[in-house]
């Protein structure tokens, strides 16, 4: 191993500065306005906006996207004392018990029960005007209960105890919130602004964000252009956004989460292949759901969990090329990106990005990383 290798291991390889005013505290209108950086090869890279894909990509390619459903997964309550609560669900463990973060976690012990409050008061006019509001009675109470600490995480299993007759899909229309990103601080970005316009299976604490960039104008405008499209499945929970915090990068430990690739998907990866054409993930899920569903080999019907952690080295089976946004310092999702392009290189892009004024992370502009623009080795 070189010492530039090593050096791509470690923790501090992966850090950058950014302005804090390049944090996007508000989605741009419309969603294909975003600015795109694209990566043509190892040394050439171009400024356009995100309207032009169909033009910068090829007839043959296809597009793989995480068709996952953010849930107003974050909720607000009181203990018994009266002491507020903070609950951000995020994956159910078994029926109606969940792994959540809380704040604060420390008065949080085994045994704490909590009531949460209706989140009506603070919905937007867009969610009090929505069919599934108004036919929606308001169920109380819904309750739920600390079991235990979970190591691996630091989070909490709780059991939730939903109202008489109600679900927990019912439940969360009226008790939750969308969860946005602890460094979105300033925003009034609408709660259907936090999903992709082809969102469809819900079970995500958050937004697939590379895929927010699409309008159904413009994947009309893909097709028409002969760049097909599938879909895959992975419900963004804590492994996606939890720091790296161990300074050799290969010790990192991510946290599984569920993902689904379908034959369909399957099947039009081999054809689009088999036809010359490119397979370009939309999204960090998507790369580690195609990428996941391949661990042994090839790429088969995946349904599971994945744990799946993509750093420099690592060898590509399924994606030829990617659609990302711009990812926070020291996080696997840079050293993701880092995998395709090369650390260096990425750092040198998100600097010009900085120079340019491109705006950073969930609502964010994007990047486009060319098979052309791949790193080997």
């Amino acid at each position: 191993m070189t010492d530039s290798q090593n050096f791509d291991q470690t923790l501090h390889a992966y850090d950058y500065e950014l302005p804090e005013e390049r944090i996007a505290q508000n989605p741009v209108v419309p969603r294909d306005t975003s600015r795109l950086l694209v990566v043509k090869n190892p040394t050439e890279h171009s400024h356009h906006i995100f309207r032009e894909l169909p033009e910068l990509l090829q007839p043959g390619d296809l597009l793989v996207l995480n068709n996952t459903r953010v849930i107003q997964a974050r909720l607000y309550g009181r203990k018994s004392t009266g002491a507020p609560v903070e609950v951000l669900l995020l994956e159910e463990s078994q029926p109606n018990i969940w792994l959540a973060l809380v704040k604060p976690g420390r008065r949080l012990k085994a045994g704490a029960e909590i009531e949460f409050a209706p989140a009506s008061e603070a919905l937007p006019s867009e969610a009090l005007q929505s069919e599934a509001f108004q036919s929606a009675e308001i169920p109380s109470p819904f309750t739920a209960k600390v079991l235990g600490t979970d190591p691996s995480t630091g989070g909490r299993f709780i059991e939730l105890f939903l109202p008489t007759g109600a679900t927990l899909a019912q439940v969360l229309q009226i008790y939750g919130h969308v969860p946005l990103p602890p460094y979105i601080t300033k925003s009034s970005a609408l709660p259907s602004q936090y999903q992709t316009v082809y969102a469809e299976q819900p079970g995500s604490v958050a937004a697939p964000t590379a895929g927010l960039h699409f309008t159904e104008e413009l994947l009309t405008r893909l097709e028409q252009q002969g760049i097909q499209r599938a879909f895959v499945t992975l419900n963004v929970g804590v492994g996606t956004f939890r720091p790296v915090e161990v300074e050799n990068v290969t010790e990192h430990l991510m946290h599984s989460e569920w993902a689904l690739v379908p034959e369909s998907t399957v099947a039009k990866i081999r054809e689009t292949k088999a036809q010359g054409g490119r397979v370009i993930a939309v999204g960090t899920t998507a790369v580690r759901s195609l990428e996941g569903a391949a661990t042994r080999g090839e790429l088969q019907p995946f349904c599971g969990k994945t744990d799946l952690f993509i750093y420099p080295g690592y060898r590509w089976r399924v994606v030829d090329g990617l659609i990302t946004n711009f990812h926070l310092p020291k996080s696997s999702l840079l050293m993701l990106v880092s995998a395709m392009v090369g650390r260096q290189r990425l750092l040198d892009l998100y600097q010009e990005a900085i120079a340019h004024q491109y705006r950073f992370y969930s609502f964010g502009d994007a990047m486009l990383i060319l098979p052309t623009a791949k790193a080997h080795g």
